[in-house]
């Protein structure tokens, strides 16, 4: 056996006796572990080839977390003629996993080959029938003991009995039962094995999920219409009373913005604006007061064994709390003082506020990580772990984009070391390599571009890229919007782009999320062209009447249902997008095993459209010219589908179809 180690840098990797090169997914060429989760289904693919013409076979090896080897899964080459091999693995627990390429020579079929051509043509036959029942021997002989070593050994002694004609013996060879064994357990010759790879296993929540979000201080706020009386915060106490109506629209994550303690030095007013009233409350991305700073609750909110009731109650109800870490300060933070050393300072003396031009936040003071790097090192660790211990084991990390790298992989596999169940998620709006970068390091979760993809030329190409190489290290969390972004195919239009934005959401990336008041299609802008919520809670208190359901309370609750059921709609490196005569029109499906997961979707919240939609079958596990009845989960209509087929979608009524396949029903 042969195997083939990695090359160094800028060195070509050495060839095996069975060629196995460009082995994917391969994280940094390997460098890097790739990721999945518990039960996640992906393709470990390889260039696998040999010289001449004699048969050859590959296989994918996984060994779990305990080194144990698994069984072996035989690889296909994926197209013909193009010398590439693939095949489907699925790790079934969290931990540290690696997958092997493994390549041979297959001298059985090789020679059942030969005998095929050779045998019916009578050239050769002593000989050939010979040779294969030696290696039949062999083969059988290599394997495990059981009734397949039997039929295969019987196959052997009928190669050689000369009171039956050749073409007999020989068709002993090609018995199922023998089939089955020899693919089971073949000759293998030649062995070349690929250097191992590694693969990290997340639990399932780092996949998939639906995450709501809401500021706990507008739950349960109290605000005097005439303004004569300060306004009253909601508390973690009377923000709990939302928590049934959450669970009850189907999210089983809710994030917290900051819930720390607020600066007064340049508090933002409403809307951003630069000078505060006397009760306005300030942002509470402006971390910090002389009531404490990160590992403080702010005293409005109530106190930790408040935090710990709320947790409680949620755990209660199935949802798990993502609690924002922004690593920033306002300027009474205490760091200020006490580290002024961890903060970027002017020529006069003074600390450099936060900037993202056009935008000013002179309310918070951006971290130097220059200064004392293994100092923020610790105390980011510290005040991380503080809040695992009070129950938190997902953060959404605000801008990492804006630290360095190097950091956060060391602060990141610090947790995963001790605490492998805590997940991150990467509030990183910015360039492809940053983003790409973060995952890889670390980070579970990413938000996406796809809060501005809208036509169906861009999501098509953003998602092939999102669940092409990128799955490997990169697992998109799309929030249709945040209380930073306010789309503008959202602002420009009424309750209809919300229910087309949440189906997308929702049915293209196991994990999305809504910002409260997606429900009641909350749309105005500070001003036409921006991307700010007038009267934006990020400044200012915002209770809701949530007493009414409205339509998108329904679909939200619905697509929610949708996902539990539908085990397709919890992966992502499923998509198929499938072929439409109309570019409002955007159809694709999801498929995990048996189950199939049909979306048809008008991207034009204004008018209706007619479109042929062809489906690719084979995606679907469906033979061609096959006719299956279909099933709209919004309208409980029934429908039958095969490749070609008419839709109309009018976004008044509904704005897509959401189909599933009954393979059994009577067409």
């Amino acid at each position: 056996m042969s195997t083939i180690k990695a090359g160094a840098p800028g060195r070509p990797t050495p060839i095996g006796r069975i060629p196995v090169l460009d082995v994917a997914p391969a994280v940094d060429g390997g460098g890097r572990p790739a990721r999945a989760v518990t039960g996640e289904r992906f393709l470990v693919s390889a260039t696998v080839f040999r010289e001449g013409h004699e048969a050859l076979g590959a296989n994918v090896v996984l060994r779990g977390p305990r080194g144990r080897r698994g069984p072996w899964t035989p690889m296909r080459e994926l197209a013909p003629g193009t010398d590439r091999w693939g095949a489907y693995v699925t790790p079934t627990a969290p931990g540290r996993w690696t997958y092997t390429v493994e390549a041979w020579s297959d001298p059985v079929s090789s020679w059942l080959h030969r005998a095929d051509i050779k045998i019916p043509a009578g050239q050769d036959v002593e000989v050939t029938l010979e040779e294969g029942a030696e290696l039949l021997r062999r083969a059988a002989l290599a394997g495990p003991r059981g009734a397949g070593r039997t039929a295969v050994l019987a196959a052997s002694a009928a190669l050689l009995d000369p009171d039956l004609p050749a073409v007999r013996r020989l068709a002993a060879a090609h018995d199922p039962v023998v089939t089955a064994r020899l693919a089971d357990h073949p000759l293998r010759e030649l062995l070349s094995t690929a250097e191992p790879l590694e693969l990290t296993v997340h639990r399932e929540r780092a996949l998939f999920g639906s995450w709501y979000e809401f500021f706990p201080r507008s739950e349960g706020a109290v605000i005097d219409p005439d303004g004569n009386l300060p306004p009253v915060s909601g508390t973690f106490r009377t923000a709990a009373e939302r928590l049934p109506a959450v669970a009850a629209m189907g999210f089983d994550v809710l994030y917290l913005p900051p819930i720390h303690p607020i600066g007064r030095a340049f508090r933002k007013g409403p809307d951003n604006s630069l000078t505060a009233g006397r009760h306005d409350v300030g942002s509470p991305w402006a971390i910090g007061s002389p009531e404490g700073g990160h590992d403080a609750v702010h005293p409005d909110l109530g106190t930790i064994e408040d935090f710990d009731h709320f947790v409680a109650e949620a755990t209660a109800l199935g949802i798990e709390i993502a609690l924002d870490f922004a690593l920033q300060c306002s300027p009474d933070h205490p760091w200020v003082n006490k580290h002024p050393e961890w903060f970027s300072h002017r020529p006069d003396g003074t600390i450099a506020y936060a900037e993202n031009p056009p935008k000013k936040y002179q309310d918070i003071y951006p971290v130097n990580f220059d200064q004392d790097f293994d100092g923020l090192v610790k105390e980011t660790l510290r005040v991380l772990r503080h809040w695992m211990n009070h129950g938190v084991r997902i953060f959404r990390v605000d801008n990492p984009h804006t630290k360095p790298v190097v950091f956060w992989e060391k602060v990141l596999g610090d947790i995963a070391r001790t605490d492998p169940d805590v997940l991150f998620l990467a509030e990183a709006f910015t360039r492809p390599a940053m983003m790409h970068t973060l995952g890889k390091v670390g980070f579970h979760q990413s938000y996406t571009y796809f809060t501005w993809r809208d036509t169906k030329t861009e999501l098509t190409e953003y998602l092939t890229e999102l669940t092409g190489d990128a799955a490997a290290y990169m697992r998109p969390n799309f929030f249709a919007n945040t209380p930073d972004i306010l789309p503008r195919h959202l602002a420009d239009a009424g309750p209809a782009a919300f229910a087309t934005r949440a189906v997308l959401a929702a049915t293209l990336a196991p994990t999305w999320g809504i910002y409260a008041g997606y429900e009641h299609a909350e749309n105005q802008p500070t001003r036409p062209g921006t991307e700010e919520y007038a009267h934006s809670e990020k400044y200012e208190l915002r209770p809701r009447d949530w007493t009414t359901p409205t339509p998108l309370t329904a679909l939200v609750t619905t697509l929610n249902q949708l996902r539990r059921r539908h085990p397709a709609l919890q992966q992502l490196r499923d998509l198929t997008f499938h072929p439409t005569d109309n570019d409002h029109v955007l159809a694709y499906s999801k498929r995990s095993g048996a189950d199939v997961f049909l979306v048809v979707v008008n991207l034009d919240p204004r008018h209706a459209h007619e479109a042929t939609v062809t489906l690719d079958l084979a995606a679907l596990g469906l033979t061609l010219g096959q006719q299956v009845p279909v099933r709209d989960e919004l309208t409980g209509v029934v429908y039958h589908w095969g490749t070609r087929n008419y839709v109309r979608l009018d976004p008044a009524v509904a704005p897509a179809h959401l189909l599933t396949l009954d393979r059994g029903a009577p067409v």
